[in-house]
């Protein structure tokens, strides 16, 4: 009798756990994928923030050229007059050159941060918008996880993965 008792307490023990077992077990992993940087150049606002940063560019090209300009007429008459200079004139003449070739490449080193600090300014917003798609279409369809091709970190991704780039550019509206 106690053994039977004892069996029929075990059994609905057993039977009480299950549920909790079956919450441990691991669910299925399902694993997307994206490519970051395709749907970045999917963006029309892309398009108008390249043409934005490729204007700033060419502005502070043409710049740099008048300065080059300017530090090869007078390098040029630098070297004609030398030999009929006074030695102080000369030295003048040299600080002013290299005045110049500082300011130059103070000119190329600010240009370049600049526009490093515009493209970061108009991509951004982009970046945002890619990375909370992602997000909702991760949550929405149940991911795992969803790796980013662009990422030189992945080396491998199984052909079983899910690309979830139509579904984050479905969500973001693009091509």
């Amino acid at each position: 009798m106690t053994k039977k008792v004892f069996f029929g307490l075990s059994v609905f023990i057993l039977l009480i756990s299950i549920p909790s077992f079956s919450q441990v077990m691991p669910q299925q992993v399902t694993i997307a994928h994206v490519n970051t940087t395709e749907l970045l150049q999917a963006f029309p606002e892309r398009e108008a923030a390249t043409q934005q940063l490729l204007t700033l560019s060419e502005n502070y090209k043409k710049e740099l050229e008048l300065m080059q300009n300017e530090y090869n007429k007078k390098y040029s008459d630098y070297i004609t007059y030398q030999s009929s200079l006074a030695e102080n004139i000369k030295l003048r003449r040299m600080q002013e050159l290299t005045e110049l070739e500082n300011k130059m490449q103070q000119f190329m080193e600010l240009a370049q941060k600049d526009i490093e600090f515009q493209e970061q300014g108009l991509l951004e917003p982009l970046r945002e918008r890619i990375n909370d798609a992602i997000r909702l279409v991760g949550i929405e369809r149940g991911y795992t996880v969803i790796y980013d091709l662009a990422d030189p970190g992945i080396a491998f991704v199984t052909p079983q993965a899910i690309d979830a780039n139509p579904y984050v550019k479905q969500k973001l509206g693009i091509q």
